[in-house]
């Protein structure tokens, strides 16, 4: 009987193991999506403002006249 419990015991633990891994594993890969989305839109945003800011300093130097 003892052995039985044993092995129900240890069969429930190795399931749940690698049942958290499988979540773990995917958790992580859907981190390493959204980071990357984030750092792709941050990049995008930053790139547009340096525009802006070179068409408003071109903007400006062709309104002074020397």
């Amino acid at each position: 009987m003892k052995k039985l419990f044993l092995g129900l015991f240890v069969a429930a633990f190795t399931l749940s193991i690698y049942s958290c891994r499988e979540t773990t594993e995917n958790n992580m890969e859907n981190d390493l999506e959204e980071v990357g989305e984030d750092m792709e839109s941050g990049l995008e945003e930053a790139g547009d403002e340096l525009e802006e800011a070179g068409e408003n300093i071109e903007e400006e130097f062709e309104e002074e006249e020397y």
